[in-house]
């Protein structure tokens, strides 16, 4: 408990005693320590809290010094004053102008009788302050020790409801997203409103410092939790007592162990993961049932689905040093490993694999088409060349990763995630050319399709096959046709025009032709989904 100066007046072998009658809320001041100085403005030299005692050897007699001496005191943090009296000394008793100082300032003034050396009131509240040391050593031992016996339980909240029993303050775990994991008590289950900005502020830093404010009057504290790489953070609501912080740190490593250890026990269902993005891209073709399928096992339910494709090595991509071969290619595969958890855990599903790539190991992940990616990038993944895919169905994922890859080259020069934004290449082509001269560049790629009987069906067929990336079973489900009929007004199509769907020239004229057609810069294709880019360019 602190030593307040009703404590020391209490103890009848000091003898003090109050020069008048002091308030009880001066008599509550918390006393840190016992000073003896005679100086005339002894002010300067105080810290804050102190008893400070004095024969008054140059104490002045005139009120108005008296309140001048009295204010310096005050001002320099003293929580009282003591007067020693005694044969021999200067006062027998607190002169009047001292008392009446003392009163108008709100300063305790306190004799000291001669019997009693000011050595023993030193010593008094020495003594006391160390016995509080002391008390609030073994009250952190304590709790400690009850964290330590918690942390052996299963999970966070052991830990969080320990820590809350033993000091009062409230603690919540949350993800790097600022998602709830756990809690120590129902009350601090759902943070405060303003929490989710000093919340979301210490995440963006990672592990590289904490946060505090104040919210209606109550602390707010957030801690990063994590060994080497941001795994939560933890959220203290209240203001903890000098044993309480002195635990936090360890609070910190308990929480951070156990976070660290359950991304260890995730790493199957990882493994999973991967295995099964492998499987969906292994099928140049897949059927469209079993690619939702595949999705919907890992929670991913969206409609339309994009790749992203992210190198871990960095914004300058490779490796560089004087590092043994492998010993650099272990350290950058970890890191691609580590990097590919933190964006499973904020990508919802969770599609993500690591594969060799060059220079480095590379991510790719197949995400929903309304998750905000470049925030997820920015976050997890910061300064890293990386590839956006245009959104696509999940059976013809295959070519929005293959698109978000050949984008890795982009993003390096440009220092930030590149993106196939749909229509952005024909948009410009298109605005910046005569549409007399582009329509007749259309009539003369796509003339001879206008002079078969089926013309329009043909340019129907060829349009939707190039806008779903070259996907057989998306166009047939487009047209309402089976997959034959396509292939064969597909090769009638390509017989007209003397071209071949193969050539990558070919299909790239093919395509501005049928974008010329359909109205230039119009970003919607034939269903009214946005339209990618011919695959392959």
């Amino acid at each position: 408990m602190p030593l307040h100066l009703s404590d020391l007046l209490a103890r009848p072998d000091l003898g003090l005693s109050a020069s008048y009658d002091v308030p009880p809320r001066l008599l509550a001041r918390t006393i840190e320590a016992a000073t003896v100085s005679d100086l005339p403005a002894p002010g300067k030299w105080l810290q804050g809290g102190e008893l400070l005692m004095t024969i008054g050897l140059l104490l002045p007699e005139e009120p108005a010094a008296c309140r001048a001496y009295v204010r310096d005191v005050a001002e320099g943090g003293a929580a009282c004053l003591a007067l020693g009296l005694g044969q021999g000394l200067p006062y027998q008793e607190a002169p009047e102008p001292l008392v009446t100082a003392a009163e108008e300032a709100g300063l305790p003034l306190l004799t000291v009788p001669d019997e009693v050396p000011f050595i023993a009131v030193t010593k008094a509240v020495f003594d006391a302050r160390a016995e509080e040391q002391r008390a609030l050593l073994q009250r952190a031992f304590a709790t400690q020790r009850r964290l330590t016996a918690a942390a052996t339980g299963d999970g966070l909240r052991p830990m969080l409801a320990e820590w809350t029993a033993a000091t009062g303050v409230g603690a919540a775990v949350f993800d790097p997203l600022g998602r709830l994991l756990s809690a120590g008590e129902p009350a601090h289950r759902t943070p405060l409103a303003q929490a989710q900005d000093l919340i979301e502020r210490v995440a963006a830093r990672g592990l590289r410092g904490s946060a505090s404010s104040t919210a209606a009057g109550q602390q707010l504290e957030v801690q990063p939790l994590g060994a080497r790489r941001l795994r939560g953070l933890l959220l203290l609501t209240g203001r903890p007592d000098d044993a309480a912080r002195s635990v936090v740190p360890g609070l910190v490593s308990l929480l951070s162990l156990e976070l660290e250890r359950r991304h260890l026990r995730d790493e199957p269902e990882r493994r999973r993961r991967s295995a099964l993005l492998s499987e969906l891209l292994a099928d140049e073709d897949p059927a469209a049932g079993r690619a939702r399928d595949i999705l919907r096992s890992v929670g991913l339910t969206a409609e339309r689905v994009r790749g992203v494709v992210v190198a871990a090595g960095g914004g300058t991509g490779g490796r560089t040093g004087s590092a043994a071969p492998d010993a650099g290619a272990g350290a950058a595969d970890g890191a691609a490993q580590e990097m590919a958890a933190d964006l499973a855990l904020a990508m919802p599903g969770g599609l993500v694999r690591v594969v060799d790539g060059a220079p480095g190991a590379v991510i790719e992940a197949v995400v929903g088409e309304d998750l905000d990616i470049r925030d997820v990038l920015a976050r997890f993944a910061p300064r890293c060349p990386a590839g956006i895919g245009p959104a696509t169905a999940p059976e013809a994922v295959r070519v929005s990763l293959r698109q978000a890859t050949g984008l890795l080259a982009v993003s390096r020069s440009s220092g930030e995630p590149a993106e196939a934004r749909q229509s952005q290449a024909s948009r410009l082509l298109l605005d910046l050319g005569d549409r007399r001269t582009l329509h007749g560049y259309a009539d003369t790629v796509l003339g001879p399709l206008d002079l078969a009987d089926n013309g329009e069906e043909l340019i129907a067929t060829l349009t939707a096959w190039l806008e779903t990336g070259g996907a057989w079973d998306a166009t047939s489900r487009r047209l309402g046709v089976h997959r034959h009929t396509v292939r064969n007004r597909l090769d009638k199509a390509m017989d007209l025009t003397g071209r071949r769907l193969d050539d990558p020239d070919d299909r790239f004229d093919l395509w501005l032709a049928t974008r010329i057609r359909r109205g230039g810069a119009s970003a919607t294709g034939a269903d009214g989904r946005p339209a990618a880019p011919p695959p392959g360019r």
